[in-house]
């Protein structure tokens, strides 16, 4: 097994980091800025681009399950390497609309691409960088969510001046750099041990844990309706303008930024259970008053609160998993299955949002409420851990 040196660590937090914005941060959140200009320049219809957007979640979801059966199959090192390239190649034939069913392909293969990402980046990079900074290396690596969210509202207005389809292939370009950036800073893949059914079964899991699964799949679902309407709210919800929707994401992305290292900061400082539990209460506050606020200083605040969520969870929510379960074995497994809850969740929300948003003829604010009400379920399970056996606590922790 090879360790990492000091200064060989970053280079594979800076491919995962890469894998991470491009993604998610790019393929995902890019998407949101130009869901106004797609209506408007008449390339789909407005309930077409709702469910476009879905699309991506769809494929998320089946990237979650898929991604350890790939990496089995081509090693972790390859099978990065070949979803940043699914991820790129997307985006470059999303700038050709052939057809609504050409344009959910692709938006369903980034999605695809981003799911399997999201479940072997961290078990691909974190095994090499010391345990002293392990925290460090995963809010760097989910930190490319951050990064892509705010680079898409600053990117894309400037690539929309362009017109619809320079901007795609301006986002492309982008991806295919970060792709060839990141290709050689992979690590290379630890030697798998036999796996049998006495390693991966002679320890129950927690019921704590499947809770956590439950409880990560209704924040998933909070957070769908900003994430995909936040700027089409501002931009002609409240008639402020592409401009100002744009800037509102700005401020999204700048809280993507901050949210990793925030969060990761919780966990380390107050445990991973502790962190949950707050930012779930900020989180129901500020989309209740999302609902209801209409000046930009409020949209601008709500929208960095909002915008840590999605990024900052992740770290969060793996940090509670390591609590949870003491072997390393294990907790791969429980992150894969943590993904797919999310995953799956996220999916269904995406296409109840829009299909709400589209019999409510357009009601932003019903969307945001019900997303209050996911967060609020969220934080109640997070409460029922004490109802449960004193067992289903784990008796140790690594963090």
């Amino acid at each position: 097994m090879r360790t990492s040196t000091s200064s060989g660590i970053w280079m594979p937090i800076f491919a995962g980091l890469c894998a991470s914005l491009v993604s998610i941060g790019l393929a995902r959140f890019a998407y949101t800025p130009l869901i106004p200009s797609l209506i408007e320049a008449r390339w789909f219809s407005a309930n077409d681009v709702v469910y476009l957007g879905a699309a991506n979640l769809v494929g998320y979801l089946i990237g979650a399950l898929l991604g350890r059966p790939t990496a089995r199959q081509l090693g972790n090192k390859n099978a990065l390497r070949l979803m940043m390239l699914v991820v790129t190649t997307a985006f470059f034939a999303c700038a050709f609309p052939l057809s609504v069913s050409w344009f959910f392909g692709w938006r369903l293969l980034s999605g695809i691409a981003g799911g399997a990402i999201m479940v072997l980046v961290a078990a691909t990079v974190l095994p090499h960088v010391p345990a002293a900074r392990k925290g460090l290396a995963s809010g760097a690596i989910f930190l490319g969510i951050g990064l892509g969210i705010a680079g898409s509202g600053t990117l894309v207005p400037p690539l929309l001046s362009l017109g619809l389809q320079a901007t795609w292939l301006g986002l492309g370009a982008l991806a295919l750099v970060l792709s060839a950036l990141s290709w050689f800073g992979w690590p290379d893949d630890f030697a798998h041990l036999p796996m049998t059914h006495e390693a991966t079964g002679a320890e129950p899991t927690p019921r704590a844990v499947y809770l956590l699964f439950a409880q990560y799949a209704f924040m998933a679902a909070g957070l769908v309706p900003a994430m995909v309407f936040l700027v089409d709210y501002v931009a002609r919800g409240l008639g402020a303008g592409a401009h100002t929707g744009a800037l509102i994401w700005v401020m999204y992305g700048l809280g993507a930024i901050v949210g990793p290292v925030s969060y990761g900061f919780l966990a380390d400082h107050l445990g991973a259970r502790a962190g949950i539990r707050m930012v779930l209460v900020v989180q129901a506050v500020a989309l209740g008053l999302l609902a209801v606020s209409h000046s930009f200083l409020a949209l601008a605040l709500l929208a960095v609160i909002l915008g840590s969520f999605p990024p900052g969870i992740v770290p969060l929510a793996l940090a509670r998993v390591h609590e949870l379960v003491p072997e390393h074995h294990g907790q791969q497994i429980a992150w894969s299955r943590a993904t797919v809850s999310f995953a799956t969740f996220q999916a269904l929300a995406g296409f109840a949002y829009s299909a709400l948003f589209n019999a409510s003829g357009g009601q932003h604010t019903l969307l945001f409420m019900f997303a209050a009400g996911a967060i609020v379920i969220a934080l109640l399970l997070e409460y029922a851990v004490k109802w449960l056996p004193a067992a289903a606590e784990p008796r140790r922790c690594t963090n």
